[in-house]
């Protein structure tokens, strides 16, 4: 809808004046002030709160270039400040896609960062896009195949006793370690993040976006003096901390992140069961059919 309101015109006795107030008001109720604005109305759910740090920005895509459509927040309840806006139909007519970003709130520039979330495609008479995260101009995937497994280990750790307080997402394999985890790799804006939640407190144990190698913190600040192997993991030796009967996330971040929170999207996650030893992986669950968890939405276009 058109934030602008009919102009107002003080008494007149000649009615074509009327009749031109009551064709104001009708343009402006289906959207537009003239011909030449257009609508663009949101539905989407699932978004979470970005915080201080960070908006979402709508973009519409052209053969000139990406065109913003504009930027909102989301409140802690998953509302949308802003759903509807208006934008010049010309850039309307040009659109053949539209992509949301992940946009820093403060020092930003006038172009897409590369944290593409959703994407589609608008249809033949530019009146609709359905939008998902597995488009091609987002994370391209939709996560429906990862899979993976993890062990409680304390490989930093001199102890035979402390396993329950180390995780890995590794499994051994005739005496060797390899990957445990299938996850397919990002796109530029977006890394994985390991993390465990223990009495409802989700605590990181490093990004990554190799399945093999050491994440971004190695074995983390709570290791022990001892090496750990080149996988997704971390020890929670100083101070000690059980894993046991909390569980086991991992999910897809903004690279930036604007949080030190897991973000929304949560592929794979399990509950941390109690057996210990690099010879009983535990299975992760693919999370991707819960409810909200792979997000999408509509766009759409009224002119």
């Amino acid at each position: 809808m058109s934030n602008t309101s009919p102009r107002r015109f003080a008494p007149m006795k000649m009615r074509h004046f009327a009749l031109s107030a009551l064709a104001a008001t009708a343009l402006a109720a289906c959207g537009g002030s003239d011909n030449n604005e257009a609508s663009l109305k949101l539905n989407l759910s699932g978004l979470e709160n970005l915080g201080s740090a960070a908006v979402y920005e709508g973009w519409l895509v052209t053969a000139a270039g990406p065109v913003s459509s504009g930027r909102f927040t989301v409140d802690a309840s998953g509302k949308l400040s802003q759903t509807e806006f208006n934008i010049p139909r010309a850039q309307a007519d040009a659109a053949t896609a539209f992509v949301l970003t992940i946009e820093p709130a403060v020092n930003d520039v006038p172009a897409p960062t590369a944290t593409h979330l959703l994407a589609g495609d608008f249809n033949a008479d530019k009146t609709m896009a359905t939008v998902s995260v597995q488009h091609a101009a987002a994370l391209g995937n939709n996560f429906s195949s990862a899979a993976g497994s993890f062990i409680l280990a304390t490989p930093s750790s001199a102890s035979t006793t402390d396993d329950n307080q180390g995780i890995w997402w590794l499994k051994m394999v005739d005496g060797a370690p390899q990957a445990s985890l299938t996850l397919p790799t990002l796109p530029a804006g977006w890394v994985y993040e390991g993390w465990v939640v223990v009495n409802g407190t989700p605590l990181s144990t490093g990004r990554f976006t190799s399945v093999s190698g050491a994440d971004s913190d190695g074995s983390g600040s709570t290791a022990g003096p001892l090496a750990a192997p080149p996988f997704p993991g971390q020890d929670f030796i100083t101070p000690p901390l059980v894993l046991t009967g909390g569980m086991a996330v991992i999910s897809i971040e903004p690279e930036p992140d604007n949080s030190a929170a897991p973000f929304t999207l949560k592929p794979l996650l399990s509950p941390i069961g109690s057996a210990v030893g690099g010879a009983n992986s535990q299975t992760m669950a693919n999370n991707t059919t819960a409810s909200g968890q792979i997000l999408s939405g509509s766009v759409s276009l009224s002119r």
